[in-house]
């Protein structure tokens, strides 16, 4: 498997779902912790292609999220911005139809966005938000799988 390519500085993802309350936020939480136990640099964020500003995490997001020991509680949506989108080396979108709000709004990085399905035989993450936990919690473990597939392509950290 080739690594994909990275600055000397560390790699900036951005993970986009509708609203940045359940899959984004769950998917920032799961990189930060994987890159760390793996040796990767990496600078999360993530936000929502709704524009949603200021929301907490749902309610079951941060309840599966406790159950793996990874804390949403201070999470607040922000909303997907062109400085933003520019500032990422890659965008990790839920949707087809994220993917397509990243171009309208910022088409100079359509060649940064990617499927974050795609990493783990899925085309799309289905949101969660109004389901039960155990949706949350199939949601957080896609994600998961994905996240890690992705994150394993990312250079190490040089010793």
């Amino acid at each position: 498997m080739t690594p994909l390519p990275s600055a000397p500085r560390p790699s900036r993802l951005l993970f986009l779902c509708t609203g940045n309350i359940c899959r984004s936020p769950m998917a920032a939480a799961l990189a930060r912790r994987y890159a760390e136990a793996t040796g990767r640099e990496v600078e999360v964020r993530s936000a929502s292609v709704m524009g949603l500003e200021g929301r907490p995490a749902a309610p079951h997001a941060v309840k599966v999220m406790e159950e793996i020991d990874l804390d949403l509680a201070g999470h607040r949506s922000q909303p997907m911005t062109p400085d933003l989108l520019r500032w990422a080396d890659w965008i990790l979108v839920m949707e087809l139809g994220h993917a397509q709000a990243v171009r309208d709004m910022a088409p100079e990085v359509e060649d940064r966005v990617l499927l974050l399905g795609s990493f783990c035989g899925l085309l799309e993450i289905p949101d969660p938000l109004g389901g039960w936990a155990s949706r949350y919690r199939r949601s957080r473990d896609q994600i998961r799988t994905c996240v890690e597939r992705f994150v394993d392509r990312l250079r190490p950290r040089e010793p």
